[in-house]
């Protein structure tokens, strides 16, 4: 593939993942839409990565703090803390250990202000690759 495809393949994947992402929001499966918010972050910074490195593979990092990092997004405090947050629902909706704890976590309060955030963040990161 070359730069362009290999960016709109992360791209497309994302905005895929998102739109999945929203109908699990809108079926009250709160925890998946946060679990599925995190790739949709994920795999917007791995297209930044392809961008910012002469079309390499990104790594199989799911830690969206440091994939910003070695992807030369600038983040501020902020961002790199709410990318903190993010991370830890793709560890808890995935281990049975902090699975039952997460699910009871993720009211539709809760998942509404992190999916919306993410939506945000999400067009934040997308528009490090035009």
């Amino acid at each position: 593939m070359n730069t362009e495809e290999h960016i709109n393949h992360w791209l497309n994947s994302a905005k895929n993942d998102l739109e999945s992402a929203n109908v699990l929001f809108h079926s009250k499966k709160y925890d998946w839409c946060l679990f599925i918010g995190h790739l949709v972050l994920e795999k917007a910074i791995k297209a930044v990565f392809v961008l910012n490195n002469q079309n390499k593979i990104p790594p199989k990092v799911h830690n969206l703090v440091k994939l910003a990092e070695i992807s030369n997004l600038d983040l501020s405090s902020e961002q790199e803390v709410f990318l903190g947050e993010v991370n830890s629902f793709n560890i808890e909706a995935r281990y049975p250990q902090y699975k039952q704890e997460f699910y009871k976590l993720c009211t539709k309060e809760f998942a509404s202000g992190y999916f919306f955030k993410i939506k945000e963040y999400y067009k934040w990161i997308i528009s490090h690759t035009q």
